[in-house]
């Protein structure tokens, strides 16, 4: 049963890693509500792999991961290119609105890499309580990046 759900938890991570870039892209270019939609699953599947890994697939985990984040990372920075651009037609609560969310995207991404850092160094004893936390901060960056996404961003 173990074994099974780490072949379904690789499954779903590596699907969420080779599928990402797709639905970024088009969620960007196209606005479409349905593919917003689907990029929250994406992100809402990515919290719930990790959280099926055992400390025995530590490095495995890792590697998945890390691909996810990164295009998160990239995302945040096609955001803030996003609001630089609107600057100028924007009045100034929008800009506070706009500066405010992109802050709190970052820190909240700041906080999913401590987890991370403590996932790539955490013992098999303090696998489990470190997991969570860093799928619970997983979870909460979906929210702060749709947030964003809605003051930067909106779509039509």
């Amino acid at each position: 049963m173990k074994t099974r759900n780490a072949v379904l938890a690789v499954s779903a991570l590596l699907a969420l890693v080779l599928g990402f870039a797709p639905i970024a892209l088009a969620t960007e270019e196209s606005g479409d509500k349905t593919t917003m939609e689907e990029l929250k699953k994406e992100l809402g599947d990515a919290a719930q792999a990790i959280r099926n890994f055992s400390a025995e697939q530590r490095d495995e985990a890792m590697r998945k991961v890390k691909p996810v984040l990164d295009d998160l990372d990239a995302r945040i920075e096609r955001l803030d290119a996003q609001l630089r651009e609107k600057w100028g037609q924007m009045d100034e609560g929008a800009r506070k609105r706009g500066s405010d969310a992109l802050e709190a995207l970052r820190r909240q991404r700041n906080t999913v890499a401590e987890w991370y850092g403590a996932l790539q160094h955490s013992t098999a004893d303090a696998w489990e309580k470190t997991k969570k936390g860093f799928g619970d901060a997983f979870e909460t960056l979906k929210g702060t990046w749709d947030k964003a996404r809605k003051e930067i961003a909106p779509e039509p």
